[in-house]
């Protein structure tokens, strides 16, 4: 069997490993400590919406030229 040394390889994926854990755990350390300290966004607006809503019924001009 080979000398662990001498298999550089499995050292280079054994550090790109470390290296992406790392990095997320970082990134989600940075995302936790950024979302306490910024204020919570309000997800509904307070404005109510106007909408306006037209009654067709079957007696009406309009229905009667679209059938």
């Amino acid at each position: 069997m080979s000398d662990w040394t001498s298999l550089w390889y499995v050292w280079l994926i054994l550090l790109t490993v470390f290296l992406l854990l790392l990095c997320g755990i970082t990134a989600s350390c940075i995302k936790f400590c950024c979302r306490k300290k910024r204020p919570p966004v309000e997800t509904f607006s307070r404005h109510p919406y106007d909408l306006t809503v037209t009654a067709i019924d079957s007696d009406s001009t309009a229905h009667s030229t679209v059938t």
